[in-house]
């Protein structure tokens, strides 16, 4: 067996000096050419179908100015994308039969980019802010919280005002709704309660949304 190995060792090696011009790739694969035709995305992942992407069969064709070129071969779509000096990007992949466009993709990429980030822009992150009493909190200190509260409805901020039940007051929900309500009462011209106050494990709370301005 260990003759066998080396025996085998040496003639590979033999075949590799013999054989050493010849390439072991197949020279019979066709790959893309072009400058432009093969879109190759940087960066993040890009699922666009287009140019040598799109293989169906058969695709219907819609021109750089939005006229139907009716349902052609995908051969002859791509040839009449390239007659435009454009790319053909399929916009509707599910239909029967797919939908492609002739457009300039450079163009088509970068406002789609430029949408994506001027959505993200005039997204708002919300924040909420959380304030906690009991209900046996006198009037003065639920003031003093209160102003706290309408400050970050004023930034723009929802609060959670949760009311923390401890001890005998789990039989006395009257004096908790009444300290909750005292409570929206002074913050009641810079937000709205959302819902009606929940009971969750201890916390009898509701979240208030800043007034819209």
């Amino acid at each position: 067996m260990f003759v066998m190995c080396i025996t085998g060792s040496l003639l590979g090696i033999r075949f590799f000096r013999k054989h050493r011009g010849i390439s072991l790739i197949p020279n019979n694969i066709n790959y893309p050419r072009g400058n432009n035709r093969q879109f190759r995305p940087k960066g993040k992942f890009n699922s666009d179908l287009v140019n040598e992407r799109i293989h169906f069969k058969e695709v219907m064709v819609i021109g750089p100015e939005g006229e139907s070129l009716g349902v052609l071969p995908m051969r002859v779509a791509q040839q009449k994308s390239i007659d435009y000096g454009m790319d053909l990007l399929c916009v509707a992949p599910q239909a029967p039969p797919p939908v492609c466009k002739i457009l300039d993709y450079g163009k088509y990429k970068f406002e789609k980019d430029k949408k994506e980030k001027d959505a993200k822009k005039n997204q708002k992150k919300t924040v909420i802010k959380e304030i906690r009493f009991t209900a046996t909190t006198d009037k003065h200190d639920l003031e003093t919280k209160a102003k706290a509260a309408i400050k970050f409805l004023q930034a723009d901020m929802k609060v959670k005002v949760a009311v923390f039940i401890k001890g005998r007051m789990a039989t006395r929900m009257d004096i908790v709704e009444e300290t909750l309500n005292t409570f929206l009462d002074f913050i009641k011209d810079y937000g709205t309660c959302e819902k009606k106050p929940e009971l969750l494990g201890r916390d009898y709370f509701v979240m208030v949304s800043p007034n819209k301005k």
